[in-house]
């Protein structure tokens, strides 16, 4: 199995440039049923887009093993919310990528009587279910780098306010240790963008972190169109899976920006 796992990464940038290459169709098809193109040019886009789509389901072939390897190392994880978090996505990835492969042998015409929306639709929800996975391991990682960065910022203003010359605004000395209501809004205020400003300094600073994060944003409207709980259209699926693919790509491109583990 390992053997095919490292034989399977080597098609995995060619299957992010054609997925790239898909949504981009999607996206032009879009913009040129809009802007009222002939019938003809737009033929030729949807089918450019539908054989990209099976090119890339003959290149995920095994992605399921390779998703259950993920699976197996991600269960020996020290953190258990990580561990459960990336362990369940990785097993839906591989139920996910096992949907694909069945959707493959129909379009192909070795399943002729395989319901192909029955199995797309399961796809997707597997699909679904492994980026809200996704999402949360990327929440759960800012909570903890934002509260680490905020343990920091105490001990280091704790240590300048024990000086004898300086005295902190909420100090004793100040009086000001009960704030009247009428200062509690503008003390939400302050607040609130004080986290908004610790999320973004953890954010610039952790570049592997921020680009899953998009990325996952990103891929998480596919889905939600597909299934029909949050429609979108064709024109924002289509930007956002070219969109993801670039992150994709990049991550491929520079390893350093894959987020790990």
């Amino acid at each position: 199995m390992e053997s095919w796992v490292r034989f399977n990464a080597q098609s995995q940038s060619k299957e992010r440039l054609c997925r790239a290459v898909q949504y981009t169709c999607t996206l032009l098809g879009y913009t040129l049923q809009k802007g009222g193109a002939a019938s003809n040019l737009l033929t030729t886009v949807k089918q450019l887009e539908s054989h990209l789509s099976l090119s890339r389901k003959l290149l995920r072939l095994g992605n399921s093993a390779e998703a259950l390897e993920a699976a197996k190392r991600a269960v020996h994880l020290s953190d258990s919310v990580l561990r459960l978090c990336i362990t369940v996505a990785h097993l839906n990835r591989a139920m996910y990528f096992a949907c694909d492969n069945m959707l493959w042998a129909g379009k192909m015409g070795l399943l002729p009587r395989l319901d192909q929306n029955k199995w797309s639709l399961r796809s997707f929800r597997y699909y679904l279910f492994a980026l809200i996975l996704n999402l949360a391991r990327d929440a759960y990682e800012i909570r903890m780098l934002m509260e680490r960065e905020s343990r920091s910022a105490s001990l280091s203003k704790g240590s300048l306010s024990s000086s004898p010359t300086t005295l902190s605004p909420l100090s004793p000395e100040n009086g000001d240790l009960c704030p009247s209501p009428s200062t509690s809004l503008p003390q939400v205020t302050v607040h609130v963008r004080k986290q908004l400003h610790l999320l973004a300094f953890v954010l610039r600073n952790n570049p592997p972190l921020l680009l899953d994060l998009l990325k996952n944003l990103c891929d998480v409207f596919i889905p939600l169109d597909r299934l029909g709980l949050y429609p979108t259209g064709n024109g924002w699926v289509g930007a956002c899976g070219l969109a993801s693919s670039v992150l994709s790509i990049l991550t491929i491109l520079h390893p350093w920006l894959k987020l790990k583990p």
